[in-house]
Formats: C-alpha cells, sequence, structure tokens
C-alpha cells in the first residue's frame, strides 16, 4: 500500500544547529553581501538551498570508509575501491579522477577545444559554458522546444532536439565538433531528465558523423529514476541497469562527485579513447595531482566509492523525488509558477511570470532570490540572465528563462523544514508587486553570478 507521508528512508545521526536570524538583521547582512546570495555568511542562512552540490549528509559507512582512507600519494588501495566502484556503474576503460566537475570539464576542454570549435549541449551549465569559452570555443544549446516552455509538462524536457542536432553538424561541420555533450538531468532547464530514447538518438547521429559523446552526468541516478517511472518499457528495470546503459551509449564523460555520487567533494574524467586519455592525464599531473588520486584525498575517494552504492538505492530515489515534487506541488498549489514537472534535484520558480513587472535585464531572478532570503532566510539561486546573460563579446542579452532554482540537499532537510520554505513562499508571493530590479554594480570577467555586486533600483 502506497501511503502520502513522505518518510526519510534513514535515521539522524548527527546534527548542526541552525542559527535563527530576523528579517532586520538578514537585511543588514544582504546588504553587506552587496545583494549576492553567493557572498553571505552561511551562519547567516536558515535553509540553505543555493546548490546540491557537496552540501548533502554523508551515511555513516561514507563516514566509515572515510577512516579506511589510505594516503599513499600513488597506487593508493582506495583508488583502486574508487575506480572499481566508477566502473561498475560506467565501465569507460579510463577512469581520471579530479577534486570535483569542473576540474574534469577544464582538463576535457583545454584538450579538445581551442578557437574555431563548437560544442553542443542540450543546455550547458555554468561551469561547463565558462570552461568552453575559456578555451576560445563556442557553447551551443540544443534543447528541445518544450525544455524552453517551464509550463509545458512534456516529461523528457532534458531531451536534444535530434532535427537540430543533425542539422546543426551539417552545417558546422564535423572537423569543428570535438564532442557533443549530454547533460543528466538538464540542471539548467530546470532539472527536467533526457529519455533512453533521446539519448539513443544521439548516440546514433555521433556514432554516423563519428563525433564523441560525453555525458555531463553528476545527476546520472535522478535522471535513471526518472527513465524508469517515465518512459515505456522501463518500469521493471533496475536503476543501475539503465545507468550501464546509459554510459554504453556515451565515450565518456565528465562528473561532479559532488552531486549524485554523494560526495561532499570529488570528481571524475572518464573515456574510451586512449590518447585523449593520455594528455588529460598529462593535464591532470599539472593541475590537480598524480593519477591515482586527481587532488582527493585517499578517504575522499572511499567515501565516493560508498556513495555510489547509495545512490542507485530505490528507496532513496523515490524518498528523494517525491520529496522535491512535496515542495514544488505546494507552490504551484498556491500559485506560484514553477518549473513542470517537478525535476529531480531543486525546485525552479519561474521568475519571468512571478514579476512579471521587472524586466529580464533587471535580472527578476536576482530580486526574487533576495526577496526569499530577506523574508525567511532561504538562501536559493538565480539561474536566468545574471547567470547566462553576458556574452563572450561582452554584450549583454536576457535568457532563455528566468528562474531561481531552490536545490534540495541530499539527505540533510526534514519535511518540517521544506513546510517552512513553503510558508515562506507564500508570504514572498503576497509581498510580490513591491519587489524592484537590480543593477550590477561590481563585475568579473567570467561566471560573474559567483561574485557580482547588485544595487537595487
Amino acid at each position: 500500500m502506497e501511503f502520502n507521508t513522505i518518510i526519510e528512508p534513514f535515521k539522524i545521526h548527527s546534527v548542526a544547529p541552525i542559527a535563527m536570524t530576523t528579517e532586520n538583521q538578514r537585511n543588514r547582512y544582504i546588504e553587506d553581501a552587496g545583494y549576492n546570495l553567493f557572498s553571505l555568511h552561511s551562519d547567516d542562512v536558515l535553509i540553505d538551498l543555493l546548490t546540491d552540490s557537496g552540501t548533502g549528509a554523508m551515511s555513516r559507512n561514507q563516514w566509515a570508509a572515510i577512516q579506511h582512507g589510505d594516503e599513499s600519494y600513488a597506487g593508493s588501495p582506495s583508488w583502486l575501491i574508487f575506480k572499481e566502484a566508477v566502473q561498475n556503474l560506467f565501465p569507460f576503460e579510463h577512469v581520471i579522477p579530479t577534486h570535483q566537475g569542473r576540474a574534469a570539464e577544464k582538463i576535457l576542454f583545454t584538450a579538445i577545444g581551442g578557437e574555431g570549435k563548437v560544442i553542443p549541449s542540450n543546455t550547458h551549465f555554468d561551469t561547463t559554458r565558462a570552461n568552453i569559452e575559456y578555451s576560445k570555443a563556442r557553447a551551443v544549446d540544443l534543447v528541445i522546444a518544450e525544455g524552453r516552455d517551464p509550463a509545458n509538462l512534456h516529461p523528457f524536457k532534458g531531451n536534444m532536439d535530434l532535427v537540430a542536432l543533425e542539422k546543426f553538424i551539417n552545417e558546422t561541420g564535423v572537423e569543428n565538433i570535438p564532442v557533443v555533450m549530454m547533460t543528466i538531468t538538464n540542471n539548467s532547464g530546470g532539472g527536467q531528465p533526457v529519455s533512453l530514447e533521446n539519448l539513443r538518438g544521439v548516440s546514433q547521429i555521433c556514432k554516423r558523423y563519428s563525433i564523441p559523446f560525453f555525458l555531463d552526468a553528476c545527476r546520472f541516478a535522478e535522471n535513471a529514476w526518472f527513465i524508469k517511472e517515465r518512459e515505456a518499457g522501463q518500469s521493471n528495470r533496475d536503476v543501475a541497469d539503465i545507468v550501464r546503459e546509459i554510459a554504453s551509449l556515451a565515450d565518456g564523460m565528465t562528473m561532479s562527485a559532488k552531486k549524485d555520487p554523494l560526495g561532499n567533494i570529488g570528481g571524475w574524467l572518464a573515456l574510451n579513447d586512449e590518447e585523449l586519455a593520455s594528455t588529460c592525464r598529462n593535464l591532470l599531473i599539472l593541475t590537480e595531482g598524480f593519477p591515482t588520486y586527481g587532488g582527493l584525498a585517499g578517504r575522499d575517494l572511499e567515501a565516493l566509492a560508498v556513495g555510489l552504492t547509495e545512490v542507485i538505492s530505490h528507496d532513496y530515489l523515490k524518498y528523494r523525488i517525491r520529496s522535491t515534487a512535496y515542495l514544488g506541488n505546494a507552490l504551484a498549489k498556491i500559485g506560484i509558477p514553477v518549473v513542470q514537472p517537478i525535476g529531480g534535484h531543486a525546485v525552479y520558480i519561474d521568475a519571468k511570470a512571478f514579476l512579471p513587472h521587472i524586466a529580464p535585464l533587471e535580472y527578476p531572478g536576482q530580486s526574487l532570490a533576495v526577496e526569499l532570503y530577506r523574508v525567511g532566510g532561504i538562501r536559493g539561486c538565480e539561474i536566468g540572465t545574471v547567470m547566462f546573460g553576458r556574452q563572450p563579446d561582452g554584450s549583454e542579452v536576457p535568457a532563455a528563462m528566468e528562474l531561481v532554482r531552490l536545490a534540495i540537499p541530499r539527505r540533510t532537510y526534514t519535511q518540517s523544514h521544506i513546510d517552512y520554505v513553503i510558508e515562506v513562499c507564500e508570504e514572498v508571493a503576497r509581498r510580490a508587486s513591491s519587489f524592484r530590479g537590480y543593477v550590477i554594480t561590481k563585475e568579473p570577467a567570467a561566471l560573474r553570478h559567483f561574485t557580482s555586486e547588485f544595487a537595487p533600483l
């Protein structure tokens, strides 16, 4: 029998305090932070939904693995345990550990990017796009049209437009496309999954044109669960088997192990091409560390190995997806526009629809994110024109969507915390007509959303 109450498939073993602040205090804290949520002290945040990256709680078995870690510089047994766990799900020939996902991206695009190169994806996320552009290559998004419509109920809005991909290849030239990327789940598009059918289609096109196909796979388990739940013919399959099939369709992957592998740090680059792997290992030694630790301690490698076994648990994934939907459905019920259907790791509020009186170049997402913090101490993340509006040539254009992401750390908050978030959002909705836009007063050359400073208009 299915019950309505979503219970966590774990017991609390250790707790950390939350500092309770007042709205007057938060007004001062956010002003001192230049109205940038990234610049707040985390002690001044009540519910931290800035990111699900590295912010989850590790299990007792992971903490036990920490004690088992071996810190030998080269050839540590912890490396072999980690490698076996990765290849159990992603059987690529070469596994190259890194300290986190963007390091894997940096190494990969340093090796294959460069001026004149163009790299398509369903939707590149911020660090992926930045690392591509830093190499002087160009990042292109080819998500299906439904993926750009927040209200559309398509079950796999992360899918790549296969017709657009093939047209893009023919117009751009195979020689100018070093790799085709696929982000699973599609973070910038609302945490939306990619279907197995679509992954097969992209793989077939890449094989036909002899272009490598890589996965940005940091939320692979959540994507596999959506495939099991939503895609015809997949309901009786084990999540691990779905993951292995996804891996079999690709030539390589980048991974931020701070997401689905349930780590607080870590990542890897995995691939089959021996020559490219050799180039990447040389870059790893130059920037990260020896190939058997790659910027990680042995204890981190062992914790990730355990996390890879825990994240494919059906009990865990059912809880994870249902608890995220609990928040998203509650916000929709009280009239707050959210990206539908609800994604796996986060709820995305449609700031363009929520604050129609604020123009895109006045950053409605940033305005909403600031007010969520002011009113209730909730730290979210703008995913809109602040994050994606600045172009490589220095111009600024509105992003395709103006979103505020409420990313839910894994195994960290309880239902009462989420009920509090719902109450705060309801109060924010009552005040929405009074919110103002923002102007950027200080801006770095790249990834401006991390360190820019703002002022209210």
